[in-house]
């Protein structure tokens, strides 16, 4: 697989509480450089992305970011704002304690009530896979799949661990056909980006893509 093709499958991400204006525009800048799947960026910096590169970017946020346990009626509003603002893709964090209380069929029916929201555009579900059981990941696997979302993201990238090879096979014997999957948090070389892929994800969020692959894809 070529760095451009890894790239490719990239959301080129920047959600550190600090982050500035400046590293925004880095951030987008080499998104359109070595042409990422999106930039995964804070909400409020989403409407003067799109002001500043209008549909040349493609613009992922987060939703209940990044412990999960806002009301859903939060994250909706959420979610629309962020639409209305010029967003593509929504990642949103599931209720991490519903899961843990064994309310699966609640997580699911706030899945359904933000995909309706989102309609054609893309919604990734956090299932914050550190924090769960096999069961419960199972579990996730079918909310994620009955609720119509586009994809199940194993980790926020601020839990107390990422993205293992495990998971995503799990994931993979457990999704719908019609659900893909993103694998995130502590993709930090290249051989873990080329191995989640070859894994089968279709994305791979991480902030460090660009930097491990800019020499060899320049």
């Amino acid at each position: 697989m070529t760095t451009e093709e890894m790239l490719e499958k990239v959301d080129h991400t920047q959600l550190k509480a600090f982050a500035t204006w400046q590293d925004i525009q880095k951030l987008c800048e080499e998104a359109l450089r070595y042409h990422t799947a999106s930039v995964c960026v804070p909400p409020a910096y989403i409407k003067r992305i799109r002001d500043a590169y209008g549909d040349r970017i493609r613009i992922c946020t987060v939703v209940g970011f990044p412990l999960g346990y806002s009301v859903t009626r939060a994250k909706a509003a959420e979610t629309q704002q962020a639409l209305e603002d010029g967003c593509d893709e929504i990642d949103m964090v599931v209720n991490i304690s519903d899961v843990k209380n064994g309310l699966f069929d609640k997580v699911e029916e706030e899945i359904r009530t933000l995909k309706q929201i989102c309609g054609e555009h893309i919604l990734k579900v956090i299932v914050e896979t550190c924090y769960l059981t096999q069961e419960e990941k199972i579990a996730m696997c079918r909310a994620v799949t009955n609720a119509g979302a586009d994809y199940i993201k194993t980790s926020t990238g601020f839990g107390t661990g990422g993205a293992t090879k495990e998971d995503v096979e799990l994931f993979r014997k457990h999704i719908g056909p019609n659900v893909k999957i993103k694998a995130a948090g502590g993709v930090s070389t290249l051989e873990e980006l080329e191995m989640f892929l070859e894994l089968g994800c279709d994305r791979i969020g991480t902030s460090k893509a660009v930097g491990l692959c800019a020499g060899k894809a320049e």
